[in-house]
């Protein structure tokens, strides 16, 4: 019987000096990135349930979004085309991409990114960390593959010490590349302008041109760039002069249905004065060009809205009005957000 119990002592203390401490979990200091729903604001996506932002995977992201190295020749970045300056879009009416290849269509802003339900011109995108990989791997934008990004920057310290900071290890995977620059775009929240400080009551007041420009956009534009987004996210032909490339069918691309041909998302104005050009492809220079080309017809398709179908394809507009409208857009400008 000793025996039997020396020999099970000895069996016990061979177990614990064979267990792997490093099972033990990490435990990281990581506090997550509080974000709060301004005012009017429809709820968060439901991605962010699963990818809070953190204050070391902000980090990590922003580090992401300007890394050049994404791209095959190392000379763009995701903020090569989305320049905060710009309310994170840029100034070409399409985007350029490595060797000035030229893209499809216009960068979008990104802004606000946590609180829609789609991403890009034709709704392709559903969660924030499927994004990502599309430039990195698209001929015209980067060009490269997430294989190859990874090759590059694995070995990097900096990256190293953040995805410690971040996940308790240093190991670089697409899921943290990906989740990380979605993390660092939750946070892109703007509800700093005019606007919202005359919402809130807290001293600014409207001029009498963006008063009156508020009046005329409640009545002509607000049924399309609704609730405190600026945008009821939706996919309309309004009649824009149409892309002469031959892959652009608007959100048809996507859904093969005739009802979505050359219809787009409606855009959010928000910080609408810093994003020009205007249009899928840049098709306005001027938010002046936009509202005289709504007054004098826009281009008739069985699709267009009925917005415009309902007023001989027009949105008439005089040219006080035009004015006006342009100075109230103009105060949802955040300049705290663009960093000017």
């Amino acid at each position: 019987m000793r025996t039997l119990i020396s020999i099970f002592c000895i069996l016990l203390f061979l177990l614990g000096c064979g267990r792997d401490e490093s099972a033990a979990p990490v435990v990281i200091d990581n506090p997550e990135v509080e974000l709060t729903v301004p005012a009017g604001f429809p709820g968060f996506a439901s991605s962010l349930e699963i990818n809070k932002p953190t204050k070391y995977g902000v980090e990590l992201g922003v580090l992401l979004f300007n890394e050049k190295r994404l791209s095959s020749n190392n000379t763009i970045s995701c903020a090569s085309c989305h320049m905060q300056a710009n309310a994170f879009a840029d100034a070409n009416a399409k985007a350029i991409g490595v060797y000035d290849r030229v893209g499809l269509r216009n960068a979008p802003p990104v802004q606000n990114m946590v609180f829609m339900q789609f991403y890009n011109w034709d709704g392709n995108i559903l969660q924030l960390e499927k994004q990502p990989l599309v430039p990195i791997i698209t001929h015209e934008e980067m060009d490269s593959s997430i294989l190859e990004v990874i090759d590059k920057l694995k070995d990097d310290q900096k990256y190293k010490e953040l995805l410690k900071k971040a996940f308790g290890d240093d190991r670089l995977t697409p899921e943290r590349i990906y989740n990380t620059i979605a993390q660092y775009e939750y946070t892109l929240i703007s509800a700093n302008s005019k606007y919202d400080r005359v919402k809130r009551r807290e001293g600014d007041q409207f001029t009498t041109e963006e008063a009156r420009g508020y009046e005329v956009f409640k009545v002509k534009c607000a049924s399309c760039h609704s609730t405190e987004l600026f945008t009821d996210q939706s996919f309309r032909n309004i009649g824009f002069p149409v892309n002469p490339n031959t892959d652009e069918a608007g959100r048809a691309r996507l859904t093969g249905r005739a009802a979505d041909y050359m219809a787009f998302r409606v855009p959010s104005l928000r910080n609408v004065e810093y994003t020009a050009p205007y249009g899928s492809f840049g098709q306005f220079a001027t938010l002046m060009d936009v509202l005289n080309y709504f007054d004098s017809g826009v281009l008739n398709a069985d699709n267009l809205d009925p917005i415009f179908k309902e007023n001989g394809n027009r949105l008439p507009l005089s040219n006080q009005e035009k004015s006006d409208v342009i100075s109230f857009l103009k105060t949802l400008s955040d300049k705290k957000f663009v960093a000017r």
